[in-house]
């Protein structure tokens, strides 16, 4: 009998899960012998979730000696703990250090096509041995679990954090300090493009931090860019010369190029904003112009749900401590306070002052918004149009003849 792809897929993570149980931690005390060897595997990218869109970086020791073959991932984190969506929404969720042998795990990666390098690290057997010893301890139950930042300490940073200690001022790595030209949200966006709702959920989500520029150090919050610049580094030898910090690669498995069906164009993010907005707009100034109506029904539903999304950032930059969703300036037009002023604005009470006073406000944060958010596509602008347009229509002087500034539909 057949399995299908994604059964395939569910008991290849599995067995991931379960491998991580299965090795046994090493003694504390364990010296390596001068034959082990240590390496750097990168994994590519996957297009399945968001969770793997990244790739994915760990350290392998192999020492034949004491029949030794340990990857060390810090990427695992429960799926059954307590409370897990809001420790995940929150930033809380621990994260932790899982050891586990290359290839127990090799087919799940091969079966979602990602590809699996693997970088030999000239280390001396003191290096060697001190970045072991340094993550036999961080296995340690009462040391295993960090607190995850996506940008900051993830499972690229840690690897990365690791090494460098090891080496200590030895190693030099030529790119650390120059600036790329990117930011955070840049390198991200790179990973996001064949995903456009992802991208579009994630860019609503962070904040100002996720504009900052980084240098190649910062860069390597991705996988990807750990592999790149730890390449190009060089480590110095107790006789002062430097030598490549990487001295050989293979690749264990080369992921296949394949056709990606796109999301279709109908249903393409920008594509529907893009047409909602034009329709909006059209139908708002058809009303006024023909008939002198404002709908209010549609600014309950357009501002409301604008509130309703804003409530939602506005708690993720309250609840989450990495910084990243801190001060989103899309907070200028998906104002929480929309719900429920666009109420308190347009309701059987509402005076014209209430309704002047709320749309020309309104007005101003969606422009300021327009400009100060930075996300990629058409969003940010095609919806504080949208709301924009909106506010011009009820800002409208009254039409002669009328006792109300326009009729209420």
């Amino acid at each position: 009998m057949t399995r299908k792809p994604g059964l395939n897929r569910l008991l290849s993570f599995l067995l991931i899960l379960l491998s991580s149980f299965l090795v046994p931690p090493s003694s504390f005390a364990q010296t390596l012998s001068p034959s082990a060897q240590v390496s750097l595997i990168t994994y590519g990218p996957g297009t399945d979730d968001i969770s793997s869109a990244f790739g994915h970086t760990e350290i392998r020791f192999v020492d034949p000696a004491l029949g030794l073959d340990r990857d060390y991932s810090y990427g695992g984190f429960d799926y059954n703990a307590d409370s897990f969506i809001l420790k995940f929404l929150r930033g809380t969720l621990p994260y932790f250090l899982s050891v586990h042998n290359l290839y127990q795990v090799m087919y799940y990666y091969q079966q979602t096509n990602r590809s699996i390098r693997e970088q030999y690290l000239n280390l001396s057997p003191t290096q060697r041995q001190r970045l072991f010893t340094a993550l036999e301890q961080n296995y340690l139950p009462e040391n295993r679990t960090y607190r995850y930042k996506f940008y900051y300490d993830n499972c690229a940073t840690r690897p990365r954090d690791m090494i460098a200690n090891a080496c200590g001022d030895s190693l030099l790595i030529p790119s650390r300090s120059r600036m790329t030209g990117k930011s955070y949200r840049d390198w991200m966006n790179d990973y996001l493009n064949e995903q456009p709702w992802y991208q579009l959920g994630m860019n609503l989500a962070i904040g100002r931090p996720a504009d900052e520029q980084t240098d190649g150090w910062r860069a390597m919050y991705l996988p990807d860019q750990v592999h790149d610049q730890l390449a190009r580094a060089t480590v110095r030898q107790a006789n002062g010369q430097f030598i490549p910090l990487v001295r050989g690669e293979q690749t264990l498995f080369s992921g296949q190029k394949t056709f990606r069906q796109q999301v279709p164009l109908l249903f393409d993010p920008n594509v529907v904003f893009g047409v909602l907005g034009v329709v909006i707009a059209l139908f708002t100034i058809r009303r006024y112009v023909s008939a002198g109506k404002v709908d209010r029904w549609l600014d309950r539903l357009l501002f409301g749900v604008s509130g309703f999304l804003g409530w939602f950032l506005l708690l993720l930059w309250i609840m989450r401590d990495d910084g990243v969703t801190g001060w989103n300036p899309t907070l200028l037009y998906l104002m929480p306070l929309h719900l429920p002023l666009i109420y308190w604005a347009t309701g059987s009470t509402a005076t014209a002052r209430r309704r002047t006073l709320y749309f020309s406000l309104t007005a101003i944060l969606a422009a300021l918004g327009i400009f100060l958010s930075n996300i990629p596509g058409g969003f940010d602008v095609v919806f504080p149009l949208t709301l924009l347009v909106r506010c011009i229509v009820n800002l409208q002087p009254t039409r002669r003849g009328q006792q109300t500034p326009m009729r209420v539909a």
